[in-house]
């Protein structure tokens, strides 16, 4: 490479780099602990599942019991199950009988116990999983600003890849197997940042190019709803399929009880190791009621399975349906192929396993950026204000990204002594994290802040099994004699987390200080 391309490359990449390195490792520090999603929601609340991926069979008690809280008649109902906890979905439309009553003119929209049947609202279901999953795309900026602004990160990290894989490619081998703990820190840091970054490339390349793609679609389609559509955004939509078909309501009452259990059961029946994912009734009690049933197969049987069927409940006949082993098309491909990936569902708790240490060793990437952007411009021939000015950039940077781990940590302490709800976790996570980021900034000192984030995150981490065990007496011992198997991997996770900070701090990390001179 010549010796100009490879300037103008090195460049490009620490500028891209350093401008979205705190954003990015925001996005993936919650990113790890978004694969656990589901069992941090179920650590909060102490809930065991025993149904993974798939509704309850049991729809019809659970219409009954909307239905004695609801009037029901003309409305479209949606029951589903996005993630693996007791509650469901449930979205009621306005009726299509203009002459029901006002109440069933308005949409309704609530989560459900599957067990007790009580009902919550947004505000009060939202935990601290929940935050972290949706802290991960910067959802709590307003909409829809902070996924534009994690989406455009995504496209500046791809950028960042390649430059950074360019630049190294003529020693990409040779750099790889090199590692000199006892050099001089810009070293270290050096070889960290190329080794980390290779063996974590590939899962680093798919999440910048399906985050970019999921957080930025909006814009991208945006030339193809003007251009090909004239503006009619509903028209692309329902092409590609993200719509429910319209059924015309007769205002005719249906003369027998609908029976969705038995639809449901004919379905799993025909369609071995099929997973129900959502139920979708359309004019409910009218003689056109129809009912469709959509999911996916075991993702061990079949990567890309989607299927669903559509029942006109009067004579129960089959109007449409896509058979999930045969009738996949490439439209299917695309849509469930790159949540599968981004998600990384698809290869059990294992995979899930993986993907979160990939995520923390991207951040180490991220962080190893910084130090050698900044011990890079600590030389003789730059002024004593630039290096400060470098040194408080740094400071600010490391001081906001480390002292996201004891935050965290002391906010799964948090929801296990206090009622979690959403405003409750905004201000005691963003809080503590301002006022910690703050105290490190004014310490000037990243050795410090390095130190003491893990010395802290390690023994918050370590309490964190200690509070479950006290608070709701779900000691490790007693989750795995239950078969609590959510409860005792988030314990089993914060006992290793702790347990590792504190090893590191205390037998591998250098008590080497770090200040605006570097002496």
């Amino acid at each position: 490479m010549k010796r100009r391309v490879y300037n103008i490359l090195f460049h490009t990449h620490t500028v891209s780099g350093i401008v979205i390195s705190v954003a990015l490792y925001v996005i993936f520090f919650a990113g790890s602990f978004s694969f656990f999603r589901d069992e941090i929601t179920n650590w909060e609340r102490g809930h065991h599942i025993e149904i993974n991926d798939a509704l309850p069979q049991d729809i019809d008690s659970y219409i009954s019991h909307i239905a004695s809280e609801n009037e029901l008649q003309g409305r479209e109902i949606e029951i589903s199950r996005y993630y693996n906890e007791r509650n469901i979905n449930v979205n009621l439309s306005a009726s299509a009988d203009t002459l029901s009553t006002e109440e069933t003119q308005q949409r309704t929209n609530f989560y459900l116990d599957t067990h007790n049947l009580s009902k919550s609202t947004h505000a009060s279901n939202y935990g601290l999983g929940e935050f972290l999953y949706r802290l991960h795309f910067l959802d709590q900026i307003p909409y829809p600003y902070g996924r534009y602004l994690s989406g455009f990160v995504a496209l500046f990290f791809l950028f960042a890849l390649f430059t950074g894989l360019w630049i190294h490619w003529d020693k990409i081998v040779s750099n790889f197997y090199v590692f000199r703990p006892w050099a001089k820190i810009k070293t270290i840091w050096t070889d960290a940042h190329t080794a980390l970054g290779l063996i974590g490339f590939p899962f680093q390349f798919v999440y910048a190019v399906t985050g970019a793609f999921f957080l930025l679609k909006g814009i991208l389609i945006l030339p193809t709803v003007m251009g090909v559509y004239n503006g009619d955004q509903n028209r692309l939509f329902e092409e590609l399929e993200y719509t429910h078909p319209v059924f015309e309501y007769k205002y005719e009452s249906l003369q027998v009880s609908p029976n969705v259990n038995g639809l449901i059961k004919q379905t799993l029946y025909e369609w071995e190791d099929f997973q129900l994912g959502e139920v979708h009734i359309f004019n409910y009690g009218d003689t056109n009621m129809h009912v469709a049933l959509s999911g996916h197969l075991n993702y061990k049987d079949k990567f890309n399975g989607y299927g669903y069927r559509i029942y006109r409940l009067r004579d129960q006949k089959i109007i449409d349906e896509r058979i999930p082993e045969k009738n996949n098309r490439y439209l299917d491909g695309v849509k469930n192929v790159l949540f599968r990936l981004h998600l990384g569902d698809y290869g059990g708790l294992g995979l899930r396993i993986v993907s979160f240490w990939l995520g923390l060793v991207s951040c180490i990437v991220i962080l190893s950026g910084i130090m050698i952007w900044l011990v890079a411009r600590n030389k003789k021939n730059i002024t004593e204000k630039k290096r400060r000015f470098n040194y408080q950039v740094a400071n600010i940077y490391m001081a906001i990204c480390l002292s996201m781990f004891p935050v965290t940590a002391l906010s799964f302490l948090m929801v296990k002594f206090f009622e979690p709800e959403k405003t409750l976790i905004y201000k005691v996570y963003f809080f503590s994290w301002l006022a910690t980021s703050i105290f490190f900034m004014l310490k000037k000192n990243i050795n410090y802040t390095n130190r003491w984030s893990l010395i802290s995150g390690g023994i918050l981490s370590l309490c964190v099994p200690i509070a479950n065990g006290f608070k709701t007496g779900f000691w490790p011992w007693i989750s795995y004699s239950k078969g609590y198997t959510e409860i005792l991997f988030i314990d089993l996770l914060f006992l290793f987390l702790g347990l590792l900070a504190l090893w590191v701090t205390f037998f591998k990390l250098k008590s080497q200080p770090v200040s605006p001179n570097f002496k």
